[in-house]
């Protein structure tokens, strides 16, 4: 059978243009012994594909140059050579950035619609959502009564980790870049006070503004100019969990660090660096805690959904440009 498949043409010079992906079909050979055949109905984008659309060294390959690429995807089993696996069954796995895709059976994971849409599979149960949960408990270690404070805090993970330190106890602070956005994360996701950077003239004065007890926790999905504010108003043995830093992953040049990180010796502080798929073990009490606080309605995601394969590279393009409200995800 034949299926679509995106590619990446050429390695993007700052940020990525339709220009560097190219859509192509191909015939698709029948599953050898304990393979599946999956119809992907859902493909996840996400920031971190761009540090590896660079032919560089890092902690994940580069995509190669001319073959399809490689992300999150759900769907269904249309046939099956693995006998754990039947058709019509929900799964998850790294389909790619195709309509459909033959993987090993030990390379999926059977999911169940019925808990969450497939879709929440990519977002609040998938990737983002595991890293919000390992990223705030076991780096930022939050207490109960602390402030916490997020950047890109509408985002997929942002808005997972605001939601967990609520949940924990804690009062919690967002930034993002709209006022719709703000407006939702104070409203129904929880968060004690949100921002819109966009519209401050100083992050440091809003951080004095909505943090006056200082933070415990921050949690970065930015760089910049937010982690060099969240530095000044960080308490004593702070944890700073750095999960990633989108306003430099289109930088065509090494960006400067924070003016300020001398100040995270006097305050004693804890920065940590972590990827999700180092904490595999976590992977099992992800599942136990994110579906109880789903089935109690503790949690609650937003969605931005793009239609068709055609259009994945202009989803992804429009995560630097905060065209995504939560999750970004392409319906297949």
């Amino acid at each position: 059978m034949q299926s679509r498949e995106i590619r990446l043409k050429s390695y993007p010079e700052g940020l990525p243009t339709p220009d560097d992906f190219e859509l192509a079909t191909v015939e698709l050979p029948d599953p050898a012994d304990g393979e599946v055949l999956v119809r992907n109905h859902y493909m996840s984008v996400d920031p971190y594909m761009r540090g590896r659309m660079r032919d560089s060294k890092s902690y994940a390959p580069p995509f190669a140059l001319g073959a399809p690429l490689n992300g999150h995807s759900v769907g269904e089993v249309v046939t099956s050579t693995d006998p754990d696996f039947k058709p019509g069954d929900a799964v998850a796995g790294f389909g790619g950035w195709r309509d459909h895709c033959i993987a090993s059976g030990a390379d999926l994971v059977r999911v169940d619609p019925t808990l969450a849409p497939l879709q929440t599979y990519l977002g609040t149960l998938g990737m983002p959502g595991m890293t919000a949960y390992v990223g705030l408990l076991d780096i930022g270690r939050p207490e109960k009564g602390q402030t916490v404070f997020v950047s890109a805090a509408s985002g997929a993970v942002g808005s997972i980790v605001g939601q967990i330190a609520k949940i924990k106890g804690c009062r919690v602070v967002g930034s993002a870049g709209s006022d719709e956005k703000i407006a939702w994360l104070e409203g129904e996701a929880g968060f004690d006070a949100a921002f819109n950077y966009k519209r401050a003239d100083h992050l440091n004065a809003e951080l004095t503004r909505h943090c006056p007890d200082g933070i415990d926790v921050y949690f970065d999905n930015v760089g910049g100019a937010h982690l060099e504010a969240a530095i000044t108003h960080m308490n004593h043995h702070g944890r700073i969990a750095l999960c990633g830093m989108i306003g430099q992953y289109n930088a065509t040049r090494p960006a400067p660090g924070p003016n300020n990180l001398m100040l995270a010796v006097g305050k004693r502080l804890a920065l940590q660096g972590f990827i999700v798929s180092d904490h595999q073990e976590r992977r099992e009490a992800f599942f136990a805690d994110m579906g109880a606080w789903i089935g109690a309605k503790k949690i609650k995601w937003r969605e931005t959904v793009v239609q068709g394969l055609e259009n994945a590279p202009d989803a992804f393009i429009g995560l630097f440009h905060g065209e995504n409200f939560g999750k970004m995800i392409v319906e297949l």
